[in-house]
C-alpha cells in the first residue's frame, strides 16, 4: 500500500523555483533578459543559474541524484509552464507522444510541460486511463514478456522480489502507475538515470522523465486517481 512521504525541503524548493521561473517566462523577454536583468538561456524562460538549480545534484531520501547536463538536452524539453488550450480539466496528465511532451493541465489555459522519452515502435500504450497510485523510489518488476525476451532479467521477477530501489533502477526516483478499466496496464510514468533518452523513442513502453522532473511532477499530482490521456 502506498504511503505518501513528506517531500524533502530541497525538492520543494526546486518545484517552487521552477514555477517561479516559468511564470517569469510569461513576461516579455524580447531583449533576452530576465526580469532580474540577468541573461536568459536561448530558447528558454530561464537563466543559467535557474537551470543549474533545477537540474543540479539532488539528495532525495538518502539517494544523491546526479546533475543533468542540461546543455546537452534540447531546450524545448526543459520543464516549463506554457500556454495550453484543452478541454481536459486541471489536474489531467496528457502525454503527447509524437512531440515527446508530458503536460500537467493547470487553470487559465496553462500547463506545466516536461520532456519525456517514450516507448519504441511496438512497445507503446495509448488511450485514456487513470493514475491510480504513485510511489517514491519504487522497486522494479519486469513483466513476464520482457523476461522472455531478456532471460537475464529473471532474477528481478516478482517471484524473486524485483529490483531494489536505487539510482540504476529503471523506474528511477518516482513512478506513477497507469490503470485502464480498473486493471494495471503495466505502463508507468517514471524517472530514469538516462538523461539522453529524453525526446527519443527508446523504452519498452513506459514514459520516461528526468529524475528531477518526475519528482516535480509527483509533487504536483495529488488527489489520486487522476486522468491520464496518452496521444499516439
Amino acid at each position: 500500500m502506498f504511503i505518501d512521504k513528506t517531500v524533502s525541503r530541497r525538492a520543494f524548493l526546486l518545484g517552487t523555483l521552477s514555477a517561479t521561473a516559468a511564470l517569469a517566462g510569461c513576461v516579455s523577454t524580447r531583449d533576452g533578459m530576465s526580469p532580474s536583468g540577468k541573461p536568459l538561456v536561448a530558447g528558454t524562460p530561464y537563466t543559467e543559474a535557474e537551470l543549474n538549480a533545477m537540474y543540479g545534484p539532488l539528495e532525495d531520501n538518502g539517494y544523491m541524484i546526479p546533475a543533468v547536463p542540461w546543455q546537452q538536452i534540447a531546450p524545448q524539453y526543459y520543464r516549463q509552464r506554457v500556454d495550453y488550450e484543452t478541454t481536459e480539466v486541471p489536474g489531467t496528465v496528457i502525454v503527447d507522444t509524437p512531440n515527446r511532451f508530458l503536460y500537467l493541465v493547470e487553470e487559465n489555459g496553462k500547463a506545466m510541460r516536461y520532456g519525456v522519452g517514450i516507448g519504441r515502435a511496438g512497445f507503446s500504450w495509448g488511450g485514456n486511463g487513470v493514475i491510480k497510485w504513485k510511489q517514491e523510489w519504487p522497486k522494479w518488476f519486469p513483466p513476464q514478456e520482457m523476461i522472455e525476451r531478456q532471460p537475464e532479467l529473471k532474477e528481478y521477477s516478482e517471484k524473486n522480489g524485483g529490483m531494489p530501489a536505487g539510482l540504476m533502477n529503471p523506474l528511477g526516483a518516482r513512478a506513477l502507475y497507469i490503470f485502464e478499466n480498473g486493471k494495471d496496464t503495466l505502463y508507468r510514468v517514471h524517472g530514469n538515470p538516462e538523461w539522453n533518452s529524453i525526446g527519443k523513442a527508446v523504452s519498452s513502453g513506459c514514459i520516461r522523465m528526468l529524475n528531477q522532473d518526475v519528482i516535480d511532477l509527483y509533487n504536483r499530482v495529488d488527489n489520486l486517481p487522476v486522468k491520464i490521456v496518452v496521444i499516439q
